[in-house]
């Protein structure tokens, strides 16, 4: 992986920034971040006995030391304190570092160093949880405990009647899906995309750790929720992998889907319950999962949380949610399934500067047929995280970031939104002022062009 780092085009507006008052940068930095990290030292000092189990006095002093640099964290972000170098060893800590020489290469002269507050809220964020996972890194031998891991989990088993209702609609479907016709796969799969957009709610960095998962079933209220998608592009993507299919069967290639994951819990089955159908309906033969290498953003899927999730639904006792658990594992035998966690999916890059920074992985994505983006980060970094003007075509905020054909599936938690309708954004402003921000509304928007 190259540590380069690449501009943006001139005409692209300003990073969405902690230094515009009001805006919601601004308040996740002054109010929910802290939180977060209040949470984080408070879950450590909770496993201070189970550390001492453990390790004996070694576990002790590891929490205290990795509290020590988390208040210090703390402290740092709420005073606006200048950003500073990453100090650990892992293989990213340098490409870290130059990005902070990039950020700094930002600023005009006299204007002080890159700040918690100053710098665009896209980078300061990542860097945040780069940050807690180098409190951890730094306080052996308790580097490997996952401080968001009792939200996810909580959240999985507070989703648990959500999940059966998915695992038995999902096994319904796999009974009559040889007999179903064009129309009515189109129909079924147009319903688990919507499923998988509003299992996009269930996010734990939005709540600052709060619960906030899938109580009842999601499929009762998708017509209700219709009326909240702003950007409807599913027939885009049905056609693209209809007409994969169709030149498949004639050609006998394959087709692959690319999935990049945001949360675990009721959003990863939800995505899993999808790329299921996308196999027995034959609209694609191998799915590739990207997870995150570090635990990151509160309640994102690393590679131990989508095998648990899969050994949980295994082990579950629910006929339909088993069957689901074994199912996938042999997908994952097979290498129908395939997951990966590349070093770039937790770095602060904006996706326009992939094939630079990571070709590999650039290199990987463009053997798909589509790739799924899931959830808010995923798109802020797709855009840029950029005051866009709301009527911008989501192709230009792209930035000619184009591996494959693309969808971002997302609801909304951060105020950046394109390739709306004009005057709908400002419609929108005028009737729920905080659209952007809440997850009450939602996008599957598609890309195509090269």
């Amino acid at each position: 992986m190259a540590a380069t780092t690449t501009t943006t085009t001139r005409a692209a507006p300003d990073s969405l920034s902690g230094r515009f008052k009001g805006s919601f940068a601004y308040f996740t930095m002054k109010d929910r971040t802290p939180q977060i990290l209040t949470r984080v030292i408070d879950t450590l000092h909770r496993h201070k006995n189970e550390f001492f189990e453990e390790h004996g006095e070694k576990g002790i002093e590891a929490e205290k030391k990795a509290i020590s640099f988390l208040s210090k964290l703390r402290n740092e972000l709420i005073t606006d304190k200048p950003v500073i170098p990453l100090m650990d060893n892992l293989a990213d800590a340098d490409i870290w570092n130059r990005y902070l020489e990039y950020q700094k290469s930002l600023l005009e002269e006299n204007s002080g160093q890159p700040s918690w507050f100053q710098s665009p809220w896209l980078y300061v964020e990542c860097y945040l949880y780069r940050r807690i996972h180098e409190a951890l890194i730094q306080s052996p031998p308790i580097c490997d405990f996952d401080v968001f891991k009792e939200g996810k989990v909580q959240s999985f088993f507070e989703s648990q009647q959500a999940i059966i209702a998915l695992c038995t609609h999902l096994q319904e479907v796999s009974k009559i899906i040889e007999d179903l016709d064009e129309e009515q796969l189109k129909e079924e799969f147009f319903k688990l995309l919507q499923v998988s957009l509003w299992g996009n709610k269930c996010d734990l960095s939005i709540s600052s750790g709060e619960s906030n998962s899938q109580k009842c079933s999601p499929l009762s209220s998708l017509r209700d929720l219709n009326s909240f998608i702003l950007v409807n592009d599913m027939e885009c993507v049905w056609s693209l992998l209809l007409n994969s299919k169709k030149t498949r069967l004639e050609k006998v290639t394959s087709t692959r889907v690319d999935i990049v994951l945001d949360n675990a819990g009721f959003e990863l089955v939800s995505d899993f319950v999808l790329a299921d159908f996308l196999l027995s309906s034959k609209l694609a033969t191998e799915i590739h999962f990207h997870g995150k290498s570090i635990p990151w953003f509160v309640s994102d899927t690393t590679k131990h949380d989508f095998n648990w999730s899969i050994k949980q639904l295994q082990g579950a006792n629910h006929r339909w949610m088993s069957r689901c658990g074994i199912n996938w594992e042999g997908y994952m035998k097979k290498g129908t399934w395939v997951y990966h966690d590349h070093m770039f999916w937790t770095l602060p890059h904006e996706y326009c500067n992939m094939s630079q920074v990571a070709s590999e992985l650039y290199a990987e994505l463009q053997k798909s047929n589509l790739i799924i983006f899931k959830g808010d980060l995923n798109y802020r970094k797709l855009t840029g995280d950029r005051k866009w003007e709301f009527t911008v075509s989501f192709h230009q905020a792209l930035n000619k970031f184009h591996p494959a054909p693309l969808c971002s599936i997302r609801t909304l938690k951060a105020d950046v939104q394109v390739g709306l309708q004009p005057g709908q954004g400002e419609q929108l402003m005028i009737s729920d002022p905080e659209w952007m921000t809440t997850g009450k509304y939602g996008i599957i928007q598609f890309d195509g062009m090269p």
